[in-house]
């Protein structure tokens, strides 16, 4: 009989799941590259639509938050996880058709992401963007198909009031996780800015910067995304017990 396998999962950790490089189609007429996780040998519960940082200062679907989310909650959580290169964007996976736009445009990519998990019949979709991502959630994610949203360092630069309002009267949850030590907002202001949505929760995170870097880091993200999407649920593992791999480390100098 093999004895089990404990792996210490870390940075660079990989565990099993299904994993499909995808297309998104946008309605005026690109074609978006990104990758679908799901759980290796059951049907996901609840699933991530990931919006990554800033691509003009080194974000895309591979910024390392939402990789290792990729690379890990579908076999700690049976979540999926749908990553993708918003249009302009290049990564290991391909590049997305058209040009970065600001925000503006990318309403047709964040419509496009939500369409493929409808069409998937992707249970319980939840929004993860990311600075960048989380503007683009805020402008364009108020989705009758959305349970809510999770927004990672959100700088607030481009998403403003009238989004705001549409989040307070969207009336689904909204969470927002804000570094002690963020380059563009902090938990004092986020709270301030935060209070006209009134069912918004504002978590300061102690020791935190803008980046997320680190393991300590990192598995605070995941497990805040967690404990919001399946309530209840434990805390996620730093042991698997089981097969995985390697993968080296992609990350970037500058996600914003």
């Amino acid at each position: 009989m093999n004895e089990p396998t404990h792996t210490q999962i870390r940075s660079t950790t990989v565990l099993p799941a299904r994993r499909e490089d995808i297309e998104l189609h946008t309605a005026d007429g690109l074609t978006l590259v990104g990758e679908l996780a799901l759980p290796a040998d059951r049907d996901p519960v609840a699933t991530l639509v990931t919006l990554h940082p800033l691509p003009t200062h080194g974000g895309y679907m591979d910024s390392h938050v939402l990789r290792k989310a990729s690379w890990r909650l579908p076999a700690l959580a049976d979540l999926a996880v749908l990553r993708f290169n918003t249009r302009g964007t290049s990564s290991p996976r391909g590049t997305s058709e058209g040009a970065f736009d600001g925000g503006n445009a990318e309403r047709f990519d964040v419509a496009a992401a939500i369409e493929l998990a409808e069409f998937r019949e992707l249970p319980r979709p939840w929004l993860v963007g990311w600075s960048f991502g989380t503007e683009l959630a805020l402008m364009h994610g108020a989705d009758p198909a959305i349970e809510g949203a999770i927004l990672l360092s959100p700088p607030l630069h481009r998403a403003g009031d009238a989004d705001l309002a549409r989040w307070a009267d969207f009336g689904r949850p909204l969470v927002a996780l804000v570094p002690e030590h963020d380059d563009y907002l902090r938990p004092a202001e986020a709270r301030e800015r935060f209070s006209v949505v009134p069912q918004a929760e504002v978590i300061g995170v102690d020791g935190a910067k803008h980046l997320w870097v680190g393991e300590s880091s990192v598995r605070r993200v995941l497990d805040e995304i967690v404990s919001h999407v399946l309530p209840g649920h434990s805390p996620l593992p730093t042991v698997w017990d089981g097969s995985a791999v390697e993968s080296a480390d992609l990350d970037q100098p500058e996600e914003r």
